[in-house]
């Protein structure tokens, strides 16, 4: 039994050791089957918006949620300009608790972690979205989540092909070296438009805060699937509006995507489907062979509970994590100042 004053810490060292000890591939696939299975028992789960601090340069989130055993949250932060001094867009840390005590039994690393859980997010909504037999994606946004995409695809989806694209060459060069040797063909491209040429799954994700153009109306054909990452902030989005129009439109929590995802140029009443509906056969996703999908992409709390749960899991089987003395344990529960003067006495 866990003692619940020393809480297991998994550092970013220890993060990298226990994803390639299990593999990429595994825990993308992994990963994705623990957030389905998380879906099908939606209704268990508290759910609310992220709680959300905004500023000029950027915005720092809390994302909790508790299945009524379980309590989680991720602290995550999105600062695009950080990129030009040398620092992570997007870092995090999460911890899992006990409701029963209100102990964490767990705090991590979610930086790696995060670009995990996105990608196995966007290929379990494609496998139930995308046309079937889909092999080739266009990845347009080459930054640090398009690898943890491109294999969570080829793991969980079959695709075999992927054509990349960004506005900063160095950034496609720096993927498609990365991609080397997993098995996938990797087909730079120089434009957008190129990249989606053959492309029955389309993958955005970009870094600006703004309200971007990366795709235009003309540029989505018939039949495709587009998987939305990087609109996820109220004034961010990546569509052009025309496309929201055309599609059938895909989400995880509308009371947030209404306010972060691409459908925050349309009116609130919108239409869309909640993916754990088409998850549990509530709803219907694919329904034609040329019926355009759009899985708006925002991330929520459900899929940070879900990847914590799994790495708490694993540390059942892989010791990858280090004993974090966290919790006050005094001998008297009632005496913690005496706990204070008795560290004194030994210190004298």
């Amino acid at each position: 039994m866990q003692n619940l004053n020393i809480v297991p810490f998994v550092s970013v060292d220890n993060m990298m050791k226990l994803v390639l000890h299990v593999g990429v591939e595994r825990v993308l696939t992994d990963l994705a089957a623990c957030i389905e299975a998380d879906f099908r028992r939606w209704e268990s789960f508290d759910k609310t918006p992220r709680v959300a601090s905004h500023s000029e340069v950027g915005v720092i989130e809390l994302m909790p949620t508790s299945d009524g055993a379980l309590y989680g949250f991720k602290y995550v932060n999105g600062h695009p300009r950080n990129i030009r001094a040398g620092l992570q867009t997007v870092t995090a840390f999460g911890l899992l608790a006990e409701v029963e005590t209100g102990y964490p039994v767990l705090l991590t690393e979610m930086t790696i972690l995060t670009a995990l859980r996105t990608a196995a997010m966007s290929a379990l909504a494609a496998k139930h979205l995308a046309p079937q037999g889909a092999t080739t994606m266009a990845m347009i946004g080459n930054g640090a989540q398009a690898e943890f995409q491109a294999l969570a695809f080829a793991a969980v989806c079959g695709v075999t092909h992927v054509r990349l694209h960004d506005i900063d060459p160095a950034a496609t060069a720096k993927c498609q070296r990365n991609l080397a040797g997993s098995g996938l063909r990797v087909t730079p491209c120089r434009t957008a438009e190129e990249a989606m040429e053959g492309a029955q799954i389309v993958t955005t994700c970009t870094a600006d805060k703004n309200h971007a153009t990366i795709l235009t109306d003309n540029m989505v054909g018939a039949g495709v699937h587009i998987n939305a990452v990087g609109g996820d902030c109220p004034g961010k989005t990546e569509l052009h509006r025309d496309i929201l129009l055309r599609a059938s439109i895909f989400v995880e929590y509308p009371p947030q995507t209404r306010i972060e995802g691409e459908i925050q140029q349309l009116p609130a009443d919108h239409p869309v489907t909640e993916l754990w509906q088409v998850i549990t056969g509530a709803a219907k996703g694919r329904s034609d062979a040329r019926q355009i999908t759009l899985f708006d992409s925002v991330g929520f709390a459900i899929e940070d509970f879900s990847a914590l749960r799994y790495i708490h899991d694993q540390l059942k089987a892989h010791p990858y994590s280090e004993p974090l003395d966290m919790i006050a344990d005094p001998d008297d529960p009632r005496d913690l100042y005496g706990m204070l003067l008795r560290a004194k006495a030994k210190a004298a």
